[in-house]
């Protein structure tokens, strides 16, 4: 049985620790490798697009990565109950054409007994800046 530590109920010292250990495993840019913190049957919803299963969400960040270059990526943990985490986040990258973005955005997560995320509901923005005014 797969399993992904720590396991839920979250405290402040595992609840962060997850937050971290997502901030990383985005940070790879490794679609396959990202995927294997959800769940099998995972359910997501990102900005305006649903997305189910880990196959889905290889081909979402696959695509994802092609576009947005350099991407960096910062969590923070906002709050957790039992089996949920609340983060906020902020990324940048560039497109193809060298414009820089900052994306602001929520998540709301849910683990399964085995520490996997089962739902991960995203509310992003995102903001044009010059590459001076990068922070990450």
């Amino acid at each position: 049985m797969e399993q992904k530590l720590p396991l839920p109920p979250f405290n402040a010292v595992t609840a962060k620790q997850k937050v971290q250990m997502a901030e990383d495993t985005w940070n790879s840019r490794d679609p396959n490798r990202v995927s294997l913190a959800y769940s099998v049957d995972t359910e997501w919803r990102n900005r305006s697009q649903f997305i189910n299963g880990r196959a889905e969400v290889v081909e979402f960040l696959t695509q994802k990565w092609q576009r947005e270059l350099d991407y960096k990526l910062t969590k923070e943990l906002w709050a957790f109950t039992g089996n949920k985490i609340a983060v906020r986040f902020e990324y940048e990258w560039h497109n193809a054409n060298g414009q820089w973005f900052r994306a602001y955005g929520n998540e709301n997560w849910e683990f399964d007994e085995n520490g996997l995320m089962r739902k991960r509901y995203a509310s992003i923005n995102d903001v044009e800046i010059n590459e001076a005014d990068r922070r990450l």
